[in-house]
């Protein structure tokens, strides 16, 4: 037993890292931006498309990143995906255009959207549904928890040092390590069979129709809901994935096979991972606005702001898996939820005007430890009863209701928190946002009660415990 735990803890190491990876690229650049747009010229308008983009092209090819992991194979897709990240990061890292550093944003969105699903699938193939399963997952998910609190602060360390190229640099060797190390530790991946065709016009529809849905609730905010643009993207996107819905039906062998709807796990997933997303996964944005516009952090006082999140959070993972082996899948997910939820209220009453950082840690390591128990659960549910050959797109089909609640959710809270501020100025401004940031905290923890019960309403969740 010994020399098989070994030998499995090795592939887990890479799929750890791999998600690091994605979750330290997603907001590392946040801290650059003001660097960015002095340097390469970017206005105001135009500099949120440094983040925009990578989000915009994750969310949007995702679930094809799903299906074509299961149709040309785990490993081969993530040596790709792990080489477009290496390669995208050098461009942007030497690039000296706006344009074309918005364009390597979109590249690296693209990767993600290819490593995501192949990462999970992996764990998800290489460890059997159970104990081995939930324990990668408790591991894999505290990599990606660690990743999104300290990519604040890896970002404001290598600006201060180095300038913003260089957390685009940083990627070049990660990516290429776990290129290399995939490749060398991965199972191989079965011939491509000929038998099984790529369902090329539900791929397009689809891509193309969440593509612009995210687009809209990304820029919807920003250029008005009913600006020209948006109006337009949002009924393209509608028409697409209308034709998608048409194409399934009629495929022989669609991009999402309907089996995959019967799996009662799979659709609790994607509904747990959008409520996750829009409440839980939105809340580092809101403190970063309280740090530093209410009390003037600088970046790198931000960074270490999150320091406890990170720590709690992984540690909340760890927990969610041993509460699983004893407890079951869906009283760990009642608890993360509900400990999120007294988080979320204690952390509202403590963001005052004045307040200490001391003040806010009880809300914070509630919040953080439920936010880490939760994520191990719901990627349990996700995973259980889906055969081999599925585990692809089954992992696209969560992540993508993941960050389609995520941009839903980001949309309606800054909306809510920014709803007071007209007509404001100087420390009236500031008063105003921080009463902004706090109303959207309590909106926060009205999502997690939704979680919460629909959790409650389902009375019985798939997925193994083990001893």
């Amino acid at each position: 037993m010994a020399p098989s735990r070994q030998r499995q803890m090795l592939p887990l190491l890479v799929l750890a890292t791999a998600q690091l990876v994605i979750s330290l690229d997603f907001n590392i650049v946040y801290v650059a931006l003001p660097s960015i747009g002095t340097e390469l010229g970017f206005s105001d308008q135009d500099l949120q498309w440094v983040v925009s983009a990578y989000v915009v092209a994750t969310g949007g090819f995702l679930l094809l990143g799903g299906r074509v992991t299961d149709l040309l194979g785990r490993r081969r897709m993530f040596v790709l995906a792990a080489l477009l990240y290496a390669t995208s990061s050098l461009v942007g890292g030497v690039s000296g255009s706006g344009g074309v550093l918005v364009a390597v944003r979109a590249i690296q969105g693209i990767g993600g959207a290819l490593l995501f699903p192949a990462t999970l699938s992996l764990i998800n193939t290489i460890y059997e549904e159970g104990p081995r399963r939930n324990r990668a997952l408790a591991i894999w998910g505290a990599a990606g928890a660690g990743g999104l609190c300290f990519g604040s602060l890896l970002g404001g360390v290598l600006v201060e040092a180095f300038g913003w190229p260089s957390v685009f640099i940083v990627n070049v060797p990660l990516g290429g390590a776990i290129a290399l190390a995939g490749w060398l530790l991965f199972p191989a991946d079965a011939p491509w069979s000929r038998e099984r065709r790529f369902d090329i016009a539900g791929a397009v529809t689809a891509t193309t129709g969440v593509t612009l849905l995210v687009f809209v609730l990304v820029h919807g905010p920003e250029a008005g809901w009913g600006s020209r643009e948006v109006v337009l993207c949002a009924v393209a996107s509608a028409v697409s994935l209308g034709l998608f819905a048409v194409v399934e039906r009629r495929s022989a062998d669609p991009l999402t096979p309907g089996r995959l709807f019967a799996n009662r796990g799979l659709l609790s997933a994607m509904a747990l991972t959008a409520v996750f997303s829009a409440t839980f996964s939105s809340l580092p944005y809101f403190l970063t606005l309280y740090f530093q516009t209410v009390h003037g952090y600088s970046a790198l006082q931000t960074g270490l702001a999150f320091l406890v999140p990170a720590v709690m959070v992984a540690a909340g993972t760890q927990a969610g898996e041993r509460a699983v082996a004893k407890l079951g899948v869906r009283t760990t997910l009642l608890s993360g939820m509900t400990l999120g939820l007294v988080g979320s209220v204690a952390l509202a009453i403590a963001l005052t005007d004045h307040g200490s950082y001391p003040r806010l840690l009880p809300g914070i390591v509630l919040l953080s430890l439920g936010q880490g128990a939760t994520w191990t659960g719901m990627w349990i549910v996700a995973a259980s009863g889906v055969a081999p050959g599925d585990q692809g797109v089954a992992s696209g089909l969560a992540s993508t209701t993941l960050q389609v609640g995520g941009a839903v959710g980001l949309a309606i809270l800054v909306a809510v928190a920014n709803s007071g501020l007209s007509g404001h100025a100087g420390e009236a401004l500031r008063h105003a946002q921080l009463d902004g940031i706090r109303t959207a905290v309590y909106v926060i923890a009205a999502g997690i009660c939704l979680g919460v019960l629909m959790v409650l309403a389902l009375r019985k969740i798939p997925g193994k415990q083990g001893r």
